[in-house]
């Protein structure tokens, strides 16, 4: 299956080469002046859906796929949430994303350090079809950030039921138990719900 993923960020796009293997896959970066739409909707879905409905109009013939994440905090009231790519302003980059999370939570204890990343994925098929899923890993936020295999919030989330983060624990373990791997299974099976 050839699918168009509607991301210019490398970090996911090395994830879905790993994720979706087998496919034929082909990203913004394919679209020589491709002007992503700005994301104004007020969940995952909404703007993963934003992302691959301007896609579709790109490639009206083809599977295109849009996905929204981030990582929700609910001492923060679910902060950085929608705004997790730029929580320290629109031209942040990530490791001021990274600093600002830990200084608004230096005074949390424990319980209050719970968090989970959550990864929505919207696709079109070349009829139209939509499909809509969500993945999500629960987990913490450490106190500092350690390791330096992933990318994002990876150096300071701790899935639950480990020690170290994301960042640490590599790529291998994130491509089978993050958001995402959890949101592009959900995709498949509901593919394979429908084929002949």
């Amino acid at each position: 299956m050839t699918i168009w993923i509607a991301t210019g960020n490398k970090g996911k796009a090395a994830e879905f080469n790993l994720l979706l293997k087998g496919h034929q896959l082909y990203f913004l970066k394919d679209i020589p002046g491709y002007q992503a739409p700005e994301e104004t909707g007020s969940s995952f879905e909404e703007n993963a859906r934003i992302k691959a409905q301007a896609l579709k109009k790109q490639k009206p013939q083809e599977w295109v796929l849009g996905e929204d994440s981030g990582l929700a905090v609910p001492a923060l009231g679910n902060a950085p949430g929608i705004y997790s790519a730029r929580y320290a302003g629109p031209d942040a980059k990530e490791e001021k994303n990274l600093i600002l999370l830990l200084e608004n939570m230096k005074s949390f204890e424990d319980e209050e350090r719970v968090a989970f990343f959550i990864s929505h994925i919207v696709v079109f098929s070349p009829l139209g079809e939509e499909y809509s899923v969500q993945g999500k890993t629960e987990g913490s936020i450490a106190c500092k950030p350690k390791g330096d295999k992933g990318f994002g919030y990876d150096p300071v989330f701790i899935p639950r039921g480990e020690t170290k983060s994301f960042a640490q624990l590599g790529v291998k373990y994130k491509n089978q138990f993050s958001h995402r791997f959890r949101a592009v299974q959900l995709f498949l099976s509901e593919i394979k719900k429908k084929a002949p």
